[in-house]
């Protein structure tokens, strides 16, 4: 495993970060969690990304009973708060009193004093920046998070929430947006906006939720087991499923994938990783074996003329506007 710093702070995290969005508490058994959470150590992972919306909190509590007994020093855990945790008016968004409840319950869920991470999972429109920002304040200074950061925030959002925090005197030192060789959408701005600010990504969905481990084929339904074939977490990659020339596009990768000495997953994650604003990469799994085949993908180093190939290959279904980096606003 390598290690990075979280954008310009000093703290250091495994540049292979295993998250349990959709399968703990869901999509597989606690047994078969644990055993991925245990493949995750054994591989030198030592960063671990959840949010308290998983499985309404059920991911933060495999992840919690996952990692007890493991000497809480020796990692590096995340959060986040936002969606809605309850059927009550302030149960949701960003407000003072919905992030001082939240941080509460994420920790008595992941058997924790404190996570290292706690971040915004996306911008709320209804609370003003600066109420959220000052009780991210008080949670940073009452010891319950170390840092904070965002996830799926535009440019201007993290920049006007980056000057807040440094009135403050916290960090704000990272972002979480979606990225992969199909999904380059923050390139344009996010990435310039957080390498002047010193604010790293940890990006999810390197490898396009599988659809870049080439196992989805043009023409065909998806394999059995898959997450593509599954009705709760398929709507989540149907703009992938529905293009074929996307699917056909991304079979190109396969010789590219054999001559690097790679599989096709481990590409995916190692292209992320040779971006220098991104500081980790969010892998999941529903088999030990998974995160043992992704974790390759630390310390690659990808030439020139891979690069290249793979821009070749996929540019003409590569999505890179900017735009589509955004939060939902219900005022519009």
């Amino acid at each position: 495993m390598e290690f990075r710093h979280l954008g310009r702070s000093g703290l250091v995290i495994s540049e292979i970060v295993y998250g349990n969005w959709i399968t703990h508490g869901s999509q597989v058994e606690e047994d078969a969690a644990r055993a991925c959470v245990r493949a995750a150590l054994d591989a030198g992972i030592t960063t671990f990304d959840t949010a308290d919306v998983y499985a309404r909190g059920a991911a933060e509590e495999v992840l919690g009973r996952a990692l007890k007994g493991e000497r809480r020093d020796g990692l590096e855990i995340f959060t986040k708060v936002y969606w809605p945790m309850g059927d009550g008016r302030n149960d949701r968004g960003l407000s003072r009193k919905h992030i001082m409840a939240s941080i509460d319950d994420s920790l008595r869920r992941l058997q924790t004093d404190y996570v290292d991470l706690y971040q915004a999972h996306r911008f709320d429109y209804e609370t003003p920046l600066d109420e959220t920002m000052q009780a991210f304040a008080d949670v940073v200074r009452s010891g319950k998070a170390h840092y904070i950061g965002v996830s799926e925030w535009n440019a201007a959002q993290i920049r006007e929430a980056h000057a807040l925090a440094r009135d403050l005197n916290i960090q704000l030192v990272s972002s979480q947006p979606q990225y992969s060789m199909l999904w380059r959408i923050i390139e344009a701005e996010v990435v310039p906006t957080s390498e002047e600010l010193g604010i790293g990504q940890i990006v999810w969905s390197p490898i396009a939720q599988g659809v870049l481990t080439g196992k989805y084929l043009p023409g065909q339904a998806a394999p059995q087991g898959s997450r593509g074939a599954d009705e709760k977490s398929s709507a989540f990659i149907n703009k992938f499923l529905e293009n074929r020339e996307l699917l056909e596009r991304v079979q190109l990768l396969k010789p590219i994938a054999e001559q690097a000495g790679l599989t096709m997953a481990q590409l995916a994650v190692a292209w992320v990783l040779q971006n220098s604003n991104v500081s980790a990469a969010i892998i999941g799994a529903t088999r030990p074996e998974q995160v043992a085949d992704n974790v390759q993908a630390a310390g690659v180093t990808l030439d020139a003329d891979v690069l290249a190939a793979i821009d070749e290959a996929l540019e003409p279904v590569v999505q890179r506007d900017p735009a589509l980096t955004k939060s939902p606003n219900p005022r519009a």
